[in-house]
């Protein structure tokens, strides 16, 4: 009841603010002041994302020209964030703030509409939000639209396309957390082979903790280059056996060390040269994108799907399994 009273608080200042402005333009002007953003969020009584943006100073912000695609979380789902969290508007430290900020940034999307249909006819796919991770790349959001349209594997999209004059909002019934490593791996259907590889590696003794890495988002940051479904499958082919199991957790692990570097390296930042892994030496081209190992075997960096940042790294999806030398 708290947290429910200090939102309202924070709201009642925010209205007060927001219809002098309103009031204020008509009068001047004669004319409606436009519905943005932060307009429909009040007309659908999100007064919890209303606290919140208030309590960051990004009114302002999702006032401005845009556009703006918002994922708009209800009042229910940010009284779950706080509960969770512990946080309190009304008295946030420097450092919360902070968080908060790049809470709501993780849910907007800048210099784009994207309206449901648009989601829908894409299926599924990457796309920027607002928020920043290491070296202040701007963070991914995954979006599967499959059922229904559901963001990062878990936030649902629950009333789509309500359209301002910056942009559009879109409610959902979830706060979307700041994304790791494992968000995107645990999301994306077309990475569960490489979800499974991580697990049985962590199975052997002693354990390799991939799982709890890849989900802590102080972790590393690290960049992964993960292969498909289809490449394991082929993996498989190539060297004769049915099963990850049957080539042993030390062997799978020391595989999927050739897959990871140990530092948040985006596309653009690929060297045409040795690439340093936790397993050792690869080469990459930046020309071709692609990447060879020590047998001299080619994977190409899949160009859609390059750049997935997450707090703890980045994601680049790959063909073919990179192999230690043989």
């Amino acid at each position: 009841m708290k947290i429910i009273l200090k939102n309202y608080k924070l709201l009642a200042v925010f209205l007060m603010v927001i219809g002098f402005t309103s009031c204020s333009d008509d009068d001047d002007n004669g004319t409606t002041a436009p519905t943005t953003v932060v307009d429909i969020a009040l007309e659908n009584n999100l007064t919890s994302l209303a606290a919140a943006l208030t309590a960051t100073d990004l009114v302002t912000t999702l006032q401005g020209s845009g556009p703006f695609t918002v994922f708009a979380p209800t009042n229910e789902a940010f009284a779950d964030l706080l509960a969770a969290t512990g946080l309190d508007l009304d008295n946030l430290s420097a450092a919360e703030e902070d968080l908060v900020r790049n809470i709501l940034l993780n849910h907007v999307i800048i210099g784009e509409t994207i309206n449901s249909t648009t989601l829908a006819n894409a299926g599924s796919g990457y796309v920027n939000t607002g928020a920043t991770g290491p070296n202040g790349a701007n963070l991914s959001l995954y979006f599967n639209t499959s059922n229904v349209v559901m963001i990062n594997g878990s936030s649902t999209v629950i009333n789509a396309d309500n359209i301002a004059s910056n942009g559009i909002v879109h409610i959902v019934d979830e706060v979307i957390g700041l994304p790791t490593i494992a968000t995107f791996a645990t999301t994306n259907p077309a990475l569960d082979t490489l979800v499974a590889a991580l697990a049985y590696a962590d199975s052997g003794t002693p354990t390799v903790p991939y799982i709890a890495t890849v989900s802590d988002a102080t972790a590393g940051p690290y960049t992964v280059f993960a292969p498909t479904n289809d490449a394991f499958s082929d993996l498989l082919t190539e060297l004769n056996v049915s099963a990850l199991s049957d080539l042993g957790t030390d062997t799978v692990d020391a595989v999927l060390l050739y897959h990871i570097v140990n530092a948040n390296v985006q596309s653009s930042q690929l060297p045409n040269g040795t690439v340093t892994t936790l397993g050792g030496d690869i080469t990459a081209d930046n020309t071709a994108f692609t990447l060879t190992d020590a047998n001299g075997r080619v994977s190409n960096i899949i160009v859609s799907l390059v750049d997935i940042q997450a707090m703890n790294g980045v994601v680049h999806v790959i063909d073919k399994v990179v192999l230690t030398p043989q």
